[in-house]
Protein backbone atom coordinates (compact mmCIF):
# COMPACT_ATOMS: atom_id res chain seq x y z
CA UNK A 1 0.00 0.00 0.00
CA UNK A 2 1.73 3.34 -1.07
CA UNK A 3 1.91 6.12 1.41
CA UNK A 4 -1.14 8.57 1.30
CA UNK A 5 0.91 11.61 0.37
CA UNK A 6 3.10 9.76 -2.14
CA UNK A 7 2.46 11.57 -5.58
CA UNK A 8 3.86 9.98 -9.19
CA UNK A 9 5.16 12.98 -11.25
CA UNK A 10 7.46 12.08 -14.16
CA UNK A 11 8.58 8.52 -12.87
CA UNK A 12 9.13 9.91 -9.54
CA UNK A 13 7.34 9.08 -6.40
CA UNK A 14 7.29 12.23 -4.60
CA UNK A 15 7.29 12.28 -0.49
CA UNK A 16 7.58 15.52 0.89
CA UNK A 17 8.11 13.84 4.66
CA UNK A 18 11.01 11.48 3.64
CA UNK A 19 12.34 14.41 1.81
CA UNK A 20 12.54 16.60 4.77
CA UNK A 21 13.79 13.48 6.51
CA UNK A 22 16.84 13.31 4.64
CA UNK A 23 17.41 16.88 3.79
CA UNK A 24 17.75 17.27 7.83
CA UNK A 25 20.25 14.49 7.59
CA UNK A 26 22.00 16.27 4.86
CA UNK A 27 22.44 19.14 6.82
CA UNK A 28 23.64 17.75 9.97
CA UNK A 29 26.49 16.02 7.73
CA UNK A 30 27.23 19.47 6.11
CA UNK A 31 27.59 20.94 9.88
CA UNK A 32 29.49 17.98 10.57
CA UNK A 33 31.70 19.01 7.53
CA UNK A 34 31.30 15.26 6.36
CA UNK A 35 30.79 16.28 2.46
CA UNK A 36 30.55 12.69 1.71
CA UNK A 37 27.43 12.06 4.10
CA UNK A 38 25.43 15.06 2.83
CA UNK A 39 26.16 14.43 -1.06
CA UNK A 40 24.23 10.65 -0.22
CA UNK A 41 21.52 12.05 1.48
CA UNK A 42 20.99 14.95 -1.07
CA UNK A 43 20.63 12.37 -3.76
CA UNK A 44 18.33 10.08 -2.13
CA UNK A 45 16.23 13.24 -1.39
CA UNK A 46 16.20 14.09 -5.20
CA UNK A 47 14.66 11.12 -5.95
CA UNK A 48 11.78 11.87 -3.41
CA UNK A 49 11.28 15.57 -4.90
CA UNK A 50 11.46 17.89 -6.86
CA UNK A 51 12.35 20.65 -5.03
CA UNK A 52 15.03 22.96 -6.44
CA UNK A 53 17.22 23.54 -3.89
CA UNK A 54 18.12 20.09 -2.90
CA UNK A 55 19.33 19.96 -6.35
CA UNK A 56 21.06 23.35 -5.68
CA UNK A 57 23.02 22.50 -2.51
CA UNK A 58 23.75 18.77 -4.02
CA UNK A 59 25.40 20.22 -6.76
CA UNK A 60 27.28 22.94 -4.28
CA UNK A 61 28.89 19.90 -2.85
CA UNK A 62 29.79 17.86 -5.67
CA UNK A 63 31.64 21.23 -6.83
CA UNK A 64 33.12 21.35 -3.34
CA UNK A 65 34.61 17.75 -3.87
CA UNK A 66 35.99 18.30 -7.51
CA UNK A 67 33.06 16.15 -9.03
CA UNK A 68 32.88 19.44 -11.72
CA UNK A 69 31.23 17.57 -14.74
CA UNK A 70 28.24 16.36 -12.09
CA UNK A 71 28.00 19.54 -10.87
CA UNK A 72 27.68 21.63 -13.95
CA UNK A 73 24.54 19.02 -15.09
CA UNK A 74 22.89 19.98 -12.13
CA UNK A 75 23.73 23.68 -12.48
CA UNK A 76 22.36 23.49 -16.26
CA UNK A 77 19.01 21.61 -14.95
CA UNK A 78 18.54 24.92 -13.00
CA UNK A 79 18.98 27.18 -15.00
CA UNK A 80 17.51 25.52 -17.76
CA UNK A 81 13.72 26.59 -16.55
CA UNK A 82 11.62 29.74 -17.77
CA UNK A 83 12.72 31.52 -14.29
CA UNK A 84 16.44 30.48 -13.65
CA UNK A 85 17.97 29.60 -10.15
CA UNK A 86 20.72 32.86 -9.72
CA UNK A 87 22.81 31.28 -7.29
CA UNK A 88 23.09 28.43 -9.55
CA UNK A 89 23.66 30.61 -12.56
CA UNK A 90 26.22 32.27 -10.96
CA UNK A 91 28.22 28.58 -10.04
CA UNK A 92 27.68 27.87 -13.58
CA UNK A 93 29.32 30.33 -15.07
CA UNK A 94 32.25 30.03 -12.40
CA UNK A 95 32.84 26.70 -13.51
CA UNK A 96 32.54 27.35 -17.61
CA UNK A 97 34.67 30.24 -17.06
CA UNK A 98 37.41 27.85 -14.82
CA UNK A 99 37.30 26.03 -18.62
CA UNK A 100 37.82 28.95 -20.91
CA UNK A 101 34.02 29.50 -21.79
CA UNK A 102 34.59 33.34 -20.79
CA UNK A 103 31.96 34.25 -23.03
CA UNK A 104 29.45 32.28 -22.29
CA UNK A 105 29.90 33.05 -18.48
CA UNK A 106 30.11 36.69 -19.05
CA UNK A 107 26.70 36.46 -20.34
CA UNK A 108 24.86 34.34 -17.87
CA UNK A 109 26.08 36.63 -15.01
CA UNK A 110 24.95 39.23 -17.06
CA UNK A 111 21.85 38.04 -17.14
CA UNK A 112 22.06 37.21 -13.25
CA UNK A 113 22.84 41.24 -12.88
CA UNK A 114 19.57 42.22 -15.30
CA UNK A 115 17.52 39.88 -13.03
CA UNK A 116 18.73 40.94 -9.65
CA UNK A 117 20.68 44.11 -9.74
CA UNK A 118 21.67 43.90 -6.30
CA UNK A 119 23.03 40.27 -6.44
CA UNK A 120 26.43 40.49 -4.98
CA UNK A 121 27.79 37.53 -5.63
CA UNK A 122 26.60 38.54 -9.37
CA UNK A 123 28.32 42.04 -9.39
CA UNK A 124 31.79 40.14 -7.70
CA UNK A 125 31.92 37.61 -10.55
CA UNK A 126 30.98 40.20 -14.00
CA UNK A 127 33.45 42.07 -12.84
CA UNK A 128 36.20 39.89 -12.88
CA UNK A 129 35.40 38.07 -15.87
CA UNK A 130 34.77 41.43 -17.49
CA UNK A 131 38.14 42.31 -16.57
CA UNK A 132 39.56 39.75 -17.63
CA UNK A 133 37.82 39.90 -21.11
CA UNK A 134 38.67 43.66 -21.62
CA UNK A 135 42.03 44.13 -20.57
CA UNK A 136 43.34 46.37 -23.66
CA UNK A 137 46.71 46.20 -24.45
CA UNK A 138 48.65 49.59 -25.73
CA UNK A 139 51.57 50.14 -27.37
CA UNK A 140 54.36 52.00 -25.60
CA UNK A 141 57.61 52.56 -26.45
CA UNK A 142 60.45 52.44 -23.98
CA UNK A 143 63.89 53.30 -23.99
CA UNK A 144 66.14 50.68 -23.06
CA UNK A 145 68.71 49.96 -20.70
CA UNK A 146 71.99 49.40 -20.84
CA UNK A 147 72.53 48.63 -17.39
CA UNK A 148 72.04 44.55 -16.42
CA UNK A 149 72.61 44.76 -12.73
CA UNK A 150 69.72 42.29 -10.94
CA UNK A 151 68.06 45.54 -8.98
CA UNK A 152 67.34 46.95 -12.58
CA UNK A 153 63.78 47.80 -12.82
CA UNK A 154 61.34 45.39 -15.41
CA UNK A 155 60.57 48.68 -16.74
CA UNK A 156 63.90 49.71 -18.24
CA UNK A 157 63.35 46.70 -20.28
CA UNK A 158 61.67 46.21 -24.06
CA UNK A 159 59.02 44.71 -23.09
CA UNK A 160 54.97 44.72 -24.13
CA UNK A 161 52.18 47.03 -21.50
CA UNK A 162 50.96 43.78 -20.80
CA UNK A 163 53.98 41.72 -20.18
CA UNK A 164 54.94 44.51 -17.63
CA UNK A 165 51.38 44.92 -16.35
CA UNK A 166 51.30 41.59 -15.41
CA UNK A 167 54.93 41.97 -13.74
CA UNK A 168 53.61 44.93 -11.70
CA UNK A 169 50.62 42.97 -10.65
CA UNK A 170 52.81 40.03 -9.82
CA UNK A 171 55.24 42.35 -7.58
CA UNK A 172 58.14 41.71 -9.69
CA UNK A 173 59.76 44.63 -9.90
CA UNK A 174 63.33 44.12 -10.96
CA UNK A 175 65.58 41.84 -13.16
CA UNK A 176 66.46 39.80 -10.31
CA UNK A 177 62.58 38.82 -8.93
CA UNK A 178 62.50 37.40 -12.37
CA UNK A 179 65.12 34.72 -11.71
CA UNK A 180 63.52 33.93 -8.69
CA UNK A 181 59.98 32.60 -10.72
CA UNK A 182 59.54 29.67 -12.66
CA UNK A 183 58.56 29.90 -16.47
CA UNK A 184 55.11 27.43 -14.84
CA UNK A 185 54.50 30.23 -12.25
CA UNK A 186 54.95 33.18 -14.55
CA UNK A 187 52.18 31.12 -17.29
CA UNK A 188 49.70 30.20 -13.81
CA UNK A 189 49.02 34.23 -13.94
CA UNK A 190 45.93 35.89 -15.16
CA UNK A 191 46.14 37.63 -18.84
CA UNK A 192 49.97 36.18 -19.21
CA UNK A 193 50.48 34.04 -22.39
CA UNK A 194 53.14 32.69 -24.42
CA UNK A 195 53.81 35.89 -26.16
CA UNK A 196 54.61 37.76 -23.10
CA UNK A 197 56.67 34.86 -21.73
CA UNK A 198 58.64 34.30 -25.14
CA UNK A 199 59.22 38.38 -24.47
CA UNK A 200 60.48 37.63 -21.18
CA UNK A 201 62.30 34.35 -21.90
CA UNK A 202 64.00 36.43 -25.37
CA UNK A 203 65.05 39.46 -22.98
CA UNK A 204 66.58 37.55 -20.22
CA UNK A 205 68.83 35.10 -22.85
CA UNK A 206 70.05 38.08 -24.45
CA UNK A 207 71.48 39.22 -20.95
CA UNK A 208 72.55 35.58 -20.38
CA UNK A 209 70.11 34.69 -17.96
CA UNK A 210 66.95 32.47 -17.71
CA UNK A 211 63.74 32.28 -16.07
CA UNK A 212 64.32 30.72 -12.40
CA UNK A 213 68.11 30.59 -12.25
CA UNK A 214 67.91 31.75 -8.38
CA UNK A 215 65.85 29.02 -7.92
CA UNK A 216 68.00 26.16 -8.99
CA UNK A 217 69.62 24.06 -6.35
CA UNK A 218 67.37 25.83 -3.57
CA UNK A 219 64.72 24.21 -1.68
CA UNK A 220 62.61 26.95 -0.53
CA UNK A 221 59.72 28.70 -2.83
CA UNK A 222 59.30 31.34 0.13
CA UNK A 223 62.26 34.17 0.55
CA UNK A 224 64.00 33.14 3.41
CA UNK A 225 63.39 36.64 4.65
CA UNK A 226 60.05 36.79 4.83
CA UNK A 227 59.81 33.02 6.84
CA UNK A 228 61.95 34.26 9.69
CA UNK A 229 59.73 37.35 9.88
CA UNK A 230 56.80 34.75 10.61
CA UNK A 231 58.85 32.37 12.55
CA UNK A 232 59.65 35.48 14.70
CA UNK A 233 55.65 35.77 15.14
CA UNK A 234 54.07 32.57 15.21
CA UNK A 235 54.82 29.24 16.01
CA UNK A 236 56.23 26.82 13.43
CA UNK A 237 53.75 24.38 13.91
CA UNK A 238 50.81 26.97 12.39
CA UNK A 239 53.21 28.17 9.98
CA UNK A 240 53.52 24.42 9.45
CA UNK A 241 49.40 23.17 9.01
CA UNK A 242 48.94 21.90 5.54
CA UNK A 243 46.46 23.97 3.21
CA UNK A 244 44.02 21.08 2.83
CA UNK A 245 43.13 22.14 6.51
CA UNK A 246 41.19 25.02 5.39
CA UNK A 247 37.48 25.10 4.02
CA UNK A 248 38.24 26.33 0.86
CA UNK A 249 36.39 25.82 -1.95
CA UNK A 250 37.91 24.04 -5.11
CA UNK A 251 38.26 27.44 -7.39
CA UNK A 252 40.28 28.54 -4.34
CA UNK A 253 42.34 25.42 -3.68
CA UNK A 254 43.32 25.47 -7.20
CA UNK A 255 44.77 28.77 -6.89
CA UNK A 256 46.76 27.54 -4.33
CA UNK A 257 47.83 24.58 -6.27
CA UNK A 258 49.25 27.25 -9.02
CA UNK A 259 51.56 28.98 -6.97
CA UNK A 260 52.53 25.91 -5.23
CA UNK A 261 51.13 26.65 -1.80
CA UNK A 262 50.82 23.97 0.38
CA UNK A 263 51.41 25.66 3.85
CA UNK A 264 49.43 28.22 5.94
CA UNK A 265 53.34 29.79 6.58
CA UNK A 266 53.45 29.65 2.51
CA UNK A 267 50.07 31.75 2.20
CA UNK A 268 51.04 34.13 4.94
CA UNK A 269 54.10 34.81 2.96
CA UNK A 270 51.91 36.04 -0.27
CA UNK A 271 50.30 39.26 -0.92
CA UNK A 272 47.20 40.15 -1.99
CA UNK A 273 48.30 41.40 -5.54
CA UNK A 274 50.46 37.86 -6.27
CA UNK A 275 46.91 35.71 -5.53
CA UNK A 276 44.91 38.69 -7.66
CA UNK A 277 47.37 37.35 -10.58
CA UNK A 278 46.04 34.02 -10.91
CA UNK A 279 44.35 32.69 -13.56
CA UNK A 280 40.30 32.47 -12.94
CA UNK A 281 40.81 33.88 -9.75
CA UNK A 282 38.81 37.19 -8.26
CA UNK A 283 37.44 39.36 -5.15
CA UNK A 284 35.12 36.01 -3.79
CA UNK A 285 38.49 33.81 -3.47
CA UNK A 286 40.52 36.37 -1.82
CA UNK A 287 38.20 37.22 0.47
CA UNK A 288 37.27 33.58 1.41
CA UNK A 289 41.21 33.00 1.75
CA UNK A 290 41.48 35.81 3.52
CA UNK A 291 38.72 34.69 6.18
CA UNK A 292 40.12 31.43 6.19
CA UNK A 293 43.48 32.69 7.30
CA UNK A 294 42.45 34.90 9.94
CA UNK A 295 40.36 32.40 11.53
CA UNK A 296 43.72 30.38 11.71
CA UNK A 297 45.20 33.67 13.07
CA UNK A 298 47.23 34.50 10.16
CA UNK A 299 47.11 37.39 7.66
CA UNK A 300 48.32 37.85 3.83
CA UNK A 301 51.90 39.53 3.97
CA UNK A 302 51.15 43.31 3.21
CA UNK A 303 54.31 45.45 1.71
CA UNK A 304 55.92 48.13 3.48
Amino acid sequence: MSHGLDTVIGGKSLDAQKAATLIGEAQRCEAAHDKIGAIAAYRSALTCSNEPNITFRLACLLDLVGEEDEAIKLYSELTNGGRPHLNALVNLAVLLEDRGQVVRAQRMLQQVVATEPNHERGQLYLKDVSASRDMVVESEDIVPSTNVILDTPVTDFELSVRARNCLKKMQIRTLGDLLRISEAELMSYKNFGEQSLGEIKQMLTLKGLRLGQSLEGAAPRVRTDVYDQLREKYPEELLARPISTLELSVRARKALQLLNIASLGELAARTEAELMGVKNFGATSLDEIKDQLIAAGLNLRTLE
